[in-house]
């Protein structure tokens, strides 16, 4: 197969449904292989638990983990640290403000133990759409009129799934995310999805849980279009 999105596979519109195959045929992370990065191809994914991660020379290969990393409003950690941050306003908190940019800078931080990024351009132009169409969504942390760091994310009825989140200073990254984590807690989204567990995001208040428990969130909490 060729690398990145599927030129031949149907352009899925937002309102349009892409089945992927049930949770009693996965036999590990990888779901499927191939199709393409149209909205309705990403937010069907999403739907079911699965989100697009790969590297730039694979096709586009579908994956669930397991164990999965969720954050819960009653678990969001702010530690001392942050709040004093907070209190000093030492950034500026702004929503949606540069989504693209937030996206190339996830896409250029270097992070341990990876060799390149998986936020390719197919990628970036993908959740720029999403974003168009008000899915997608950033938060950025800014200094002097600069960006200083930022996460970004789809946000689907109670739920948002978090995607990457990056700093140029220290402290930005956790400044965007626990702004953004509070206001959508305020709008009672119900948890925000982490996907693959850190000792970074279980600082943060994330905790794991099964794939098969994570499913049942998004049943339980009617996540879908």
């Amino acid at each position: 197969m060729k690398a990145g999105p599927d030129p031949d596979f149907p352009y899925l519109t937002e309102k349009d449904y892409f089945p992927f195959k049930g949770p009693e045929k996965w036999d590990n992370d990888i779901i499927a292989i191939g199709g393409n990065l149209s909205p309705g191809m990403l937010l069907s994914a999403y739907e079911q638990g699965i989100f697009p991660w790969y590297n730039a020379e694979d096709p586009v290969i579908w994956q669930s983990p397991d164990p999965r990393c969720v954050i819960f409003p009653d678990r969001l950690h702010v530690s001392s640290s942050m709040k004093k941050i907070f209190k000093n306003r030492l950034f500026e908190i702004k929503f949606d403000e540069n989504f693209k940019d937030v996206m190339k800078s996830c896409a250029e931080t270097k992070r341990p133990k990876q060799n390149g990024t998986w936020i390719t351009n197919d990628i970036i132009e993908a959740y720029t759409e999403l974003h168009r169409l008000g899915w997608a969504h950033s938060a950025e942390a800014w200094q002097n009129g600069e960006l200083a760091g930022g996460c970004y994310g789809v946000l689907m009825g109670k739920a948002f799934f978090g995607e990457s989140m990056f700093s140029r200073k220290s402290n930005a990254s956790k400044a965007a995310f626990l702004s953004l984590a509070l206001y959508l807690f305020e709008k009672k989204v119900a948890f925000i999805d982490c996907q693959v567990p850190t000792p970074h995001l279980l600082s943060l208040g994330g905790e794991e849980m099964s794939r098969r428990h994570f499913l049942e969130l998004l049943k339980m909490y009617k996540i879908y279009r």
